[in-house]
């Protein structure tokens, strides 16, 4: 598997500079084609407005939000004019409650999703929204990219969090480019349990597959010492300096649309390295 086809979205410019950085590293990195998807978001309920006032809302609204997508799309065009990777850019206007459908149908056709932080000061709501419709509707993995920039490709060492779920071996799978070009993939093991196929040797199985794809890999196992899950993996990330995390995305279930589960949130929210995620 190789990286042929990126995909990131931009909704906002000021926050959007890390994960293009990211992008076009990647692109050149893979000889890969780079898709930007300028999203301008309308976060309105016009419904709520007093009658008569809903069209004259609405056409003002529909100029903000297309001069919010034109400027992406101007943020973008400069960015990339000079760089020598291949790309296109769509701008598209959407409103809040369809960013699944329509950030959903182009990630599916992507072979990886970049992203910046969904959390944070200057955040808005639509970037947790296309993060979630990337992994979860469009079933891509995503790099998420801290605001420090982009990460020194190739990566030195990459902490996998195993817990013998699917998701996380999605996740590997799904990183396999990225993997292969490390130095070292830490399989991090957290309380492995006393039961079940790996009690004997946890990780062991997993190093095996890794290890016959060429890439050299060891066992970290770690007791559940913090209150959280994510606690244990970025203490061990900091510990070992690694400069990348890939685990499995968590969702739960609302209104028949998957959203981030507190273990995957809690993840990015403190997020100080990349971190590639899939569901």
């Amino acid at each position: 598997m190789a990286y042929k086809s990126i995909l990131t979205i931009v909704t906002d410019p000021t926050a959007a500079a890390a994960q293009l950085d990211c992008a076009v590293t990647l692109a050149r990195r893979e000889d890969a084609h780079l898709d930007v998807l300028c999203l301008g978001v309308d976060r309105t309920q016009t419904g709520y407005y007093y009658a008569g006032a809903t069209a004259f809302i609405q056409q003002e609204v529909i100029d903000r939000v297309e001069a919010e997508a034109k400027a992406a799309a101007d943020f973008v065009s400069n960015r990339l004019e000079a760089e020598d990777v291949r790309w296109a850019a769509e701008t598209v206007v959407a409103q809040l409650g369809a960013i699944s459908t329509v950030v959903g149908l182009r990630a599916r056709f992507a072979d990886l999703v970049v992203m910046g932080r969904p959390y944070g000061k200057g955040r808005g709501q639509e970037i947790e929204a296309v993060v979630e419709a990337a992994m979860f509707e469009g079933q891509v993995p995503v790099l998420i990219v801290p605001d420090a920039g982009s990460p020194d490709l190739p990566c030195r060492r990459i902490v996998v969090g195993w817990n013998q779920s699917a998701e996380a071996l999605s996740a590997i799978r799904k990183a396999m480019p990225l993997l292969k070009s490390a130095d070292l993939v830490d399989i991090t093991v957290i309380d492995p349990p006393t039961h079940g196929p790996e009690r004997s040797d946890p990780g062991g199985q997993l190093s095996q597959l890794l290890a016959r794809h060429g890439i050299h890999a060891e066992v970290s196992v770690l007791a559940k010492t913090l209150p959280r899950i994510s606690d244990v993996i970025n203490r061990h990330v900091r510990d070992t300096n690694a400069d990348m995390v890939v685990m499995g995305a968590y969702g739960h279930s609302r209104f028949r649309e998957a959203i981030l589960g507190g273990a995957t949130r809690h993840m990015l929210e403190n997020v100080e390295i990349p971190v590639l995620m899939a569901h």
